[in-house]
């Protein structure tokens, strides 16, 4: 199959990835928002890690940049028994899974029980439409890392939440639309 050649060439895009400052030129990843979200990025690594995963990039903390840098890592490999499967990350880690059929990898993503986003690659239409539709996410990307815009609704179903933040949807969440039906009046001066 395509899942080595894949692996490879997404490790080498993960290499080009520079970790540091927001304020320098050139970096493309910060820290993570504080040290316990280290210490489960840390943890879901480690676990891929004593299941079978390969580190083929990062993997490790950056603490010569401070305490909440963790390198941006891609675990090959990935098994639905690993943490990091069926709990959310938040931190710079892909897991990469193997699999046969389409239909594999659809039960696999729609086994766990958060539902923030997925993304996947494919250059076959059809399919792009067919598997976004059938994930239970509240987003998709598509041959993209980047799925927030202002424009577009933000959030998640299952675990990860219900609702929607951003754009005229997040609007919605956050007023109440109220009807207000007349019909008989007979006072005078209305």
């Amino acid at each position: 199959g395509i899942y080595e050649e894949f692996v490879a060439k997404f490790t080498e895009k993960v290499k080009g990835f520079k970790l540091g400052s927001g304020f320098d030129a050139g970096t493309t990843h910060g820290p993570v928002i504080h040290s316990r979200a280290v210490d489960k990025v840390e943890q879901h690594v480690r676990d891929a890690e004593s299941k079978g995963a390969k580190v083929m990039v990062g993997g490790k903390r950056a603490p010569e940049l401070g305490d909440n840098f963790y390198h941006p890592t891609v675990l090959a490999y990935m098994t639905k028994d690993m943490q990091i499967a069926s709990e959310e990350t938040f931190g710079p880690v892909a897991g990469l899974f193997p699999f046969d059929t389409e239909e594999d990898v659809i039960k696999l993503a729609n086994a766990a029980e958060v539902g923030l986003a997925a993304y996947f690659f494919s250059n076959d239409v059809k399919r792009c439409f067919r598997v976004a539709e059938a994930l239970e996410v509240g987003m998709v990307g598509v041959n993209t890392g980047l799925i927030s815009d202002v424009a577009s609704p933000f959030g998640g179903v299952k675990q990860s939440g219900f609702g929607r933040e951003g754009s005229k949807y997040g609007i919605e969440e956050f007023i109440v639309t109220k009807s207000v039906t007349f019909g008989g009046i007979t006072e005078p001066g209305l």
